[in-house]
């Protein structure tokens, strides 16, 4: 990954704009990161990734239906075998 200062990124932009297209920039401003420029296609690839990770909830933040779906789903007699290491 390319990593350019903010003030050379932004006397730049042009030449940087296309290099996007073949790897990410790295912004940094007083020798730390402070942003990364991607391309279209990388940032709609993250955005597709961040909609798929999950998520966990606190039973207050469920909809009353599923916390009575999930008090009422039933474990398949095929896994009845795991009741035993519960105990």
């Amino acid at each position: 990954m390319l990593q350019v200062t903010a003030s050379e990124f932004v006397k730049h932009f042009g030449q940087y704009k296309e290099q996007v297209q073949r790897q990410s920039i790295a912004i940094t401003s007083h020798g730390r990161t402070s942003g990364y420029f991607v391309s279209e296609h990388e940032y709609n690839e993250y955005m597709l990734l961040k909609s798929r990770s999950r998520q966990a909830y606190h039973l207050t933040e469920l909809p009353s239906a599923t916390v009575v779906a999930i008090a009422q789903a039933k474990m398949s007699d095929e896994h009845e075998h795991l009741n035993s290491l519960m105990d």
